[in-house]
């Protein structure tokens, strides 16, 4: 049951990945586009592009997938494999968008694979739930009410009194407080999910009131997750921004879910370190690949900027568009 639940998940997982890596260059192929008519409609003439609706539409069935994927596998097994939809998008930008995928970049994408290989075949078997009452078990057990308090407590003390002082001069502020809170939306989406598909089973978790508990916690981490998410990407260099944020937020994800379901309770010591180097294999082809993306320079008087940025619920590994217009002429960089 367990290898089964595990292969849907798998499945989900990667089928994510390739289908969120598709909609960043199916979107930017609509955004180039749009720049080359150069015709606005209220500033917003890519939502008359196909390519860009294309994306979106993609996008939407990519966080599906996600989102279900964590109903059937462990956090420890769907997030890493959110590099996949870096690989992708890096691959498709090299044929569609004739942007250079450098030697360096090349062997990002293998060490990733690699990577995600080791975790695959490593992976920890998702333990079976009956009941949101069972989810709420775990969440209420004293390790990760420890774990909780101290994440909401590091998260009070960067909003509070970091964010006002270092904010605009060190990324890791915002970006501790988005992965902080990431961590904490997947454990809540993967309850949510759950207590969906048990629903959905004809056993119905909606009159617990820990389904509308963990649903409320869900929308409050979302909502302040891509608040902060956003000022890292509107102050920093989002080549930067997004290896640095899927660094953290996968790593407290990870982190999360081993205190929370025990992922690690059941392994050997041998597939407990073969995870732990997938996952670092992991983490050094997304740096690889986002250290030697090719860069594209202006040359039009004025400019249209758009950051494309990545989550992952999911974390969401999300995503934001940012426009900002300089003078009547523009050009996408």
């Amino acid at each position: 049951m367990g290898i089964a639940e595990n292969s849907k998940g798998l499945v989900l997982a990667v089928a994510s990945g390739v289908f969120i890596g598709a909609s960043f260059i199916l979107k930017k192929k609509g955004l180039k586009q749009a720049a080359t008519n150069g015709t606005r409609v209220g500033g917003y003439s890519y939502l008359l592009q196909p390519f860009w609706w294309a994306g979106m539409v993609t996008m939407f069935i990519g966080e599906v997938a996600n989102f279900v994927a964590y109903i059937y596998a462990p956090a420890l097994l769907v997030t890493p494999l959110g590099a996949l939809s870096i690989i992708v998008s890096a691959v498709l930008a090299h044929f569609l968008l004739k942007e250079k995928l450098q030697q360096m970049g090349i062997l990002g994408c293998v060490f990733c694979i690699v990577g995600s290989v080791l975790i695959v075949i490593h992976a920890p078997q998702e333990h079976a739930l009956n009941s949101v009452q069972e989810i709420w078990d775990l969440a209420t057990q004293p390790l990760f009410l420890v774990y909780v308090t101290v994440t909401v407590s590091i998260i009070l003390a960067l909003i509070l009194h970091f964010e006002p002082r270092y904010g605009q001069k060190n990324m890791l502020v915002y970006l501790g407080i988005c992965s902080l809170m990431g961590s904490l939306t997947v454990m809540s989406t993967k309850a949510i999910g759950i207590a969906i598909k048990l629903t959905l089973e004809g056993i119905s978790q909606l009159t617990y009131p820990q389904t509308w508990f963990f649903l409320t916690v869900a929308v409050i981490c979302i909502i302040t997750q891509l608040n902060y998410l956003n000022k890292a990407l509107d102050t920093f260099n989002t080549a930067i921004v997004s290896p640095v944020h899927y660094v953290m937020f996968t790593t407290l994800t990870i982190i999360a879910s081993v205190i929370m379901f025990k992922d690690w309770s059941d392994q050997s010591a041998s597939s407990i370190a073969s995870e732990i180097c997938g996952f670092i294999i992991v983490l050094s082809g997304t740096i690889l690949l986002h250290a030697t993306r090719e860069k594209e320079q202006p040359n039009m008087r004025g400019s249209l900027t758009w950051y494309i940025g990545e989550d992952l619920v999911k974390g969401i590994e999300d995503e934001r568009l940012n426009l900002i217009i300089h003078g009547s002429d523009y050009i996408e960089q």
